[in-house]
């Protein structure tokens, strides 16, 4: 079961000169415990995806489409792609199902509600039964303490034993009969099948359908999203000096997070805190310091703190070794390797490292000009990548690994998103191109199972572009 499911999710931003097509039709999933590489040039659109996801968006970015889905039962998954082909192309016989499915829905949940009421009816009644048996009990009990056991009155022994009796037969049974319990159980069913199919045809588990408005913006404010923001979905910012408010201590910061989701006091949640610290390697005593007063690792890890406190189902980590040096870097990767193996947690790392991505993601992603280029396990794309994209950004990072190797640039730049380029956006760049390239958007091309390229060539490039030989 998909943890995330991006799917066509397209953000535009309005300004001056008309519309840029940040994130155009980009789509991918996560497993839960996965880890997602997202590489690209600065600009592709990566951090606008993670936006969109968080609900981050500002005021100017408007989603002209896609759906984002997020913890979605795998039955409900299938049921909704299987909708999804059925009426493509027929939106009233989607809203006509929608109707006959509530319609149908509505008369069992009604019927289950009944039979409830008549289970509820029951077990209270066995309860009263039990109240009154124990109150007389406790009566005859009252009677007898007094007197010696020779001195008590053998009818008052034999009425105390036969409540006890009746007591415990009546523990022992069932006061629901079992056609009443069987008719409840075949309704459950129906009603919960039901459910399903409502929720696939209704998209009720996509994130922008709760909070999107009319027209394309995002409601931060929206209860359920901010439910869902940091207690299952939370972001490991860019530049974590710029995240934290300078003027409150970190500690303080990390708490208020805490307590706006839960209701915990002051010292719970500040023992939370040095559970985070310890954990991510902060000394305990560094608590009640400001932003100021650590180092930029030291910010990061505490950002990865902050990242934690509620134990989120998945983290979106932003560049988070850039402007770091190597060593703080080592310490930052070694931190998020933790992540993975104790907390067990889905993570989509945003970088344009592609050594990062390398060390601790299990499938990449590779974004250019608001579009997915390539996607697959890792190993996989960095040892035969399918696109030219790919194979070039690749060949730009050194490795150490091989024989030395002159690192190859990839000529031009990347193209206006206001006007970008018609066919596929990296033909003007790409030393492959053909006429087809600039006319026709490449289609998704499965090179191995799991690993598709957007390539009108990557069938005929795959061999050409490889590096494990």
């Amino acid at each position: 079961m998909a943890l995330l499911e991006v799917k066509d999710l397209k953000v535009h931003f309005k300004i001056q000169n008309g519309w840029v097509k940040a994130v155009d039709g980009v789509s991918f999933t996560i497993d839960k415990g996965e880890t997602l590489g997202l590489v690209g040039e600065s600009g592709c659109g990566k951090t606008t995806a993670a936006y969109a996801i968080t609900q981050l968006l500002p005021t100017n970015g408007y989603i002209k489409g896609g759906h984002i889905f997020f913890k979605e039962p795998a039955n409900v998954t299938a049921l909704r792609e299987e909708y999804d082909r059925r009426f493509q192309n027929t939106p009233k016989a989607h809203q006509d199902e929608i109707a006959r499915v509530k319609g149908e829905l509505a008369p069992v949940q009604n019927e289950l509600h009944k039979l409830t009421q008549r289970r509820n009816e029951l077990e209270k009644k066995k309860s009263a039964a039990l109240a009154d048996l124990t109150k007389q009990m406790k009566a005859l009990s009252s009677k007898t303490k007094p007197q010696k056991k020779s001195q008590v009155p053998q009818d008052l022994v034999n009425r105390l034993k036969d409540l006890t009796t009746r007591k415990e037969k009546l523990e022992k049974e069932n006061p629901v009969p079992a056609e009443l319990a069987r008719q409840m159980e075949q309704l459950g069913v129906k009603v919960t099948e039901l459910k399903h199919k409502l929720s696939a045809l209704t998209y009720s588990n996509d994130l922008l359908g709760k909070s999107m408005r009319k027209d394309g913006s995002l409601d931060d404010w929206n209860e359920e999203i901010r439910k869902v923001r940091w207690s299952e979905i939370s972001m490991i910012f860019q530049g974590a000096m710029n995240a934290f408010n300078p003027v409150f201590k970190i500690g303080d910061q990390i708490v208020e997070a805490i307590q706006l989701h839960e209701d915990v006091d002051d010292a719970k949640a500040e023992e939370r805190v040095r559970e985070l610290f310890k954990f991510v390697g902060i000394p305990e005593d560094r608590i009640g310091n400001f932003p100021h007063e650590f180092s930029g690792g030291m910010k990061q890890r505490a950002m990865i703190a902050l990242a934690l406190a509620l134990s989120p189902s998945f983290i979106i980590a932003d560049e988070p070794t850039t402007a770091l040096d190597v060593i703080t870097q080592d310490r930052v990767l070694f931190e998020i390797k933790k992540l993975q193996t104790e907390w067990n947690m889905a993570m989509m790392i945003i970088t344009h490292d592609v050594s990062v991505v390398a060390e601790v993601s299990d499938k990449i992603a590779v974004m250019y000009a608001g579009k997915i280029m390539e996607l697959g396990p890792t190993n996989m794309v960095f040892k035969k990548p399918a696109h030219p994209y790919t194979s070039g950004l690749l060949g730009s990072f050194p490795s150490i690994k091989g024989p030395r190797k002159r690192l190859a640039s990839i000529p031009g730049f990347p193209p206006d998103l206001v006007n970008p380029p018609k066919g596929c956006p990296f033909h003007p760049r790409c030393q492959y191109a053909k006429d087809i390239c600039g006319k026709k958007a490449p289609p998704a091309v499965e090179i191995e199972p799991g690993h598709i390229a957007y390539c009108h060539y990557s069938r005929d490039l795959w061999e050409e572009l490889r590096r494990d030989r």
